[in-house]
């Protein structure tokens, strides 16, 4: 039987809000990642079957297919096709899915699977367009759900009350994902899986930007403390324990394991297992709950035999919400940080998180890492990597 391998995964360092990466054209970031695999692996570009690239703010300089844009950008062969694919904030690691998929079918030999979101340029939201070609979802989805509108601050608060998660607990989350952060900077644990990009400061200054810039160092209990509610008054969701605002993109190249010996490669994991799931679209978020539970059953697998998980800081209730679930070991929860510290491109976070997890597996020896995502609508896809 064919298999999907990841031979190779490479991002970039996620800048903050109006930060490094804000006025970068979102095909040239993607282009600098493209250009790194080619460097990383010596593949010859014209072997590419597609592209395979999450966005969810397609619009503005994201529209009209980014993915096809970015192998222009990177200078590739035109024979190359492009692809992007919109599943919210899991759209990259849906790409990856489908690059796997396309490999595993014989669609595909050689497929790059990635995503990109500069959010200092387009906003979340943007899409909507003030909601003047009308909402997304529509009048019979609401009306199912007696709701005028889906959103996810509020879900995620819904989720700290419903698992009676406190503010407290959240704020020490977050405390914990910023000092989980620093110390892998600080130790060199991003170094080989980020590719350096020259770029211009706000002084005009020409700099490399090679460290994720998100992660604030010396926060405290009294700090976080201090922040208001972002979404409800009396609230303990806060800008303090969600993820921030972000710039970023990554890439991933999959193939066979028949194709990758042909080229001389080790991959660094298997594709063991892929899943997306869907879930009440009012709370919104929980969807790696199920997701991860469908992931372990069509494996075979069960949690103990995880050795890393990578759920998405989206918000901190979020993640403590699955570990409640599920009960799973919160040392091995995103070890390196998440994305209230690191950062959340949103169409480019499946491959940043896939990127650290592949990479953080072949470093430790780890066997199997999980890997979740909660996402707009009521979504979750979760991904099950074999170390080779």
């Amino acid at each position: 039987m064919r298999d999907a391998v990841i031979v190779d995964a490479v991002r970039t360092a996620v800048g903050k809000r109006n930060g490094s990466l804000a006025k970068l054209h979102s095909a040239s970031l993607s282009a600098h990642v493209l250009n790194a695999l080619i460097e990383r692996t010596g593949l010859e570009p014209s072997l590419v079957d597609d592209v395979v690239w999450g966005c969810a703010g397609a619009v503005g300089m994201q529209s009209g297919c980014v993915g096809r844009a970015a192998v222009l950008a990177a200078g590739w062969p035109e024979s190359v096709p492009g692809l992007t694919i919109d599943r919210q904030c899991g759209s990259s690691q849906q790409a990856v899915h489908q690059a796997a998929a396309g490999v595993i079918s014989g669609q595909y030999e050689v497929a790059v699977a990635g995503g990109v979101e500069i959010m200092s340029a387009i906003p979340l939201g943007t899409t909507r367009l003030d909601g003047r070609h009308g909402e997304p979802f529509g009048p019979d989805v609401f009306q199912r759900y007696e709701v005028d509108r889906f959103n996810q601050g509020q879900g995620a608060q819904l989720i700290a009350d419903e698992y009676g998660i406190t503010r407290t607990e959240m704020d020490q989350h977050a405390l914990d994902s910023h000092a989980r952060a620093a110390r892998a900077i600080d130790e060199g644990r991003f170094t080989g899986q980020i590719a350096p990009i020259t770029v211009i400061d706000a002084s005009g200054t020409t700099q490399v930007f090679d460290t994720d810039e998100g992660v604030r160092r010396g926060s405290t209990p009294k700090t976080l403390a201090g922040l208001r509610p972002a979404f409800s008054e009396g609230g303990s969701i806060t800008a303090g324990n969600a993820s921030q605002v972000s710039d970023g993109t990554g890439a991933l190249l999959v193939t066979t394991g028949e194709f990758a010996r042909a080229q001389g490669w080790t991959p660094l994991a298997r594709v063991h297992t892929a899943v997306v799931t869907g879930t009440d679209p009012v709370t919104m978020l929980k969807g790696p709950i199920p997701a991860t539970a469908k992931a372990l059953k069509k494996s075979g697998l069960s949690l103990n035999d995880i050795g890393v998980y990578e759920i998405n800081e989206a918000f901190a209730s979020v993640t403590l919400a699955w570990l409640k679930e599920t009960g799973a070991d919160y040392e091995r929860m995103n070890p390196l940080g998440g994305a209230m510290a690191l950062g959340h491109p949103i169409g480019g976070s499946g491959a940043r998180i896939m990127t650290t997890l592949v990479h953080h597996m072949r470093d430790n020896g780890i066997r199997y890492g999980l890997q979740s995502m909660c996402e707009g609508g009521g979504m979750a896809n979760a991904t099950i990597l074999e170390l080779l």
